[in-house]
């Protein structure tokens, strides 16, 4: 897992404590590896951490493949979030004159 920063913990114990730049290794089974690499090669498609937690002094990582959005998609979403947004602005404006 390179590139994945992790956060330094603010307490007080050093022991706790985890370089936050250094690489990890992912440690699957190699037709899992063979399957996210098959993936990745896809077009548009990447590896994503879902979740990360600590359990008996390891990090675990739930990951997954997931296809980023197209650029049409995109516009399309943040036109939906404007439309909510200046109806939710008419309904609050309407709901004060009354």
């Amino acid at each position: 897992m390179a590139r994945c920063g992790w956060r330094a913990r603010t307490s007080p114990n050093t022991w706790n404590n985890h370089a936050p730049k250094r690489k990890r290794k992912l440690l699957l089974h190699r037709l899992q590896i063979t399957k996210l690499a098959r993936g990745i090669e896809a077009k548009g498609y990447t590896i994503v951490p879902l979740s990360l937690y600590f359990k008996d002094g390891r990090v675990k990582a739930e990951i997954a493949l997931a296809r980023g959005k197209k650029e049409f998609d995109k516009r399309q979403a943040l036109r939906e979030e404007q439309d909510k947004r200046e109806a939710l602005r008419a309904m609050r404006y309407a709901n004060m004159r009354h």
